[in-house]
């Protein structure tokens, strides 16, 4: 099962040992776990250190380091420059996609943001039917903003009427950064690992940043982190604790409907983003998009 480890005390030593990464404190070693099974480390804590042979073997593996502020919102990113059989050919199409097919692949995501969002609300007993009216609403490219109506409509109910998104503050937002983050660790290993650039985006297109793609790829899986938040905040508060952090890591594990049967988030990104690979190749748009779950798991979310 892939894992997102998260160094949160001060002063830890990260180094590779016998395919193992391994932690340690004052050079005692306190845990390892497996690099194959990584998917992804996060840092937030200040004086940790590592080995180069260890970045790179988890560079050879794609899975990615993520520097983080104290807020714990993304600030560095590390991940390999190579390492899929196709990336010469996958980024070439990538960057000669027509605008129209970027539209249309856009177009696709934010439908499916807006269906898991819709689902969210109904699994915390909040009326999703306005959703699911904008759906069908949304054009090619999102040319009306509706992914910014529904945010609207959705972001009061999901987490209360005075709520604001607002990546800087503290509260329910700092445990939102977390989740986020873990979840756009896991969607650029999967961009990188599918062969494709992840500075190229569809509709994220800042030019600072360098994992638009990654950003892109991820709005329809953000409701996950959004429930799970919700659950938190009602069980044990707002404090990014241990508890918290385990809960939201969890998320890359949740089984969603993805074709015929279910799929872990962790392997439905990948599935999204060599399926928006081989689009890109093939010049014709069939994206690997996930339905939501029952309202049952959804509800489980961050317990």
């Amino acid at each position: 099962m892939d894992q997102i480890i998260d160094i949160a005390t001060d002063g830890r030593h990260l180094s590779r040992d016998r395919g193992f990464l391994k932690v340690s404190e004052n050079g005692t070693e306190i845990g390892r776990t497996p690099l194959d099974q990584i998917a992804g480390v996060i840092v937030h804590a200040h004086g940790t250190t590592w080995s180069t042979s260890l970045l790179t073997e988890l560079a050879d593996r794609g899975a990615p380091v993520v520097l983080c502020a104290a807020n714990h919102a993304p600030r560095s990113v590390l991940l390999p420059i190579e390492g899929h059989h196709a990336q010469g050919a996958r980024m070439r199409a990538q960057w000669r996609a027509k605008t129209p097919f970027i539209k249309q692949a856009w177009k696709q995501i934010v439908m499916t943001k807006v269906r898991m969002q819709a689902a969210a609300l109904d699994a915390i007993g909040e009326p999703p039917a306005p959703l699911q009216m904008m759906i069908r609403k949304i054009t090619s490219g999102d040319s009306g903003n509706i992914e910014a109506q529904a945010a609207r409509y959705y972001w009061p109910r999901m987490m209360g009427p005075d709520f604001r998104r607002d990546a800087g503050q503290g509260d329910e937002n700092a445990l939102l950064n977390y989740g986020y983050t873990v979840l756009r660790a896991a969607t650029a290993r999967a961009v990188v690992a599918a062969g494709l650039h992840p500075t190229i985006g569809l509709f994220h297109a800042n030019r600072s940043n360098a994992f638009a793609l990654a950003d892109d790829l991820m709005e329809p899986f953000r409701p996950l982190v959004d429930c799970a938040v919700g659950s938190i905040v009602a069980d044990h508060g707002v404090k990014v604790d241990s508890t918290a952090k385990q809960a939201l890591a969890r998320l890359i594990a949740t089984d969603l409907p993805l074709g015929d049967g279910v799929t872990p988030v962790s392997v439905a990104l990948v599935k999204l983003a060599t399926s928006l690979g081989q689009s890109f190749e093939a010049g014709r748009l069939d994206l690997a998009l996930p339905r939501p779950p029952d309202p049952l798991t959804l509800a489980g979310l961050g317990t």
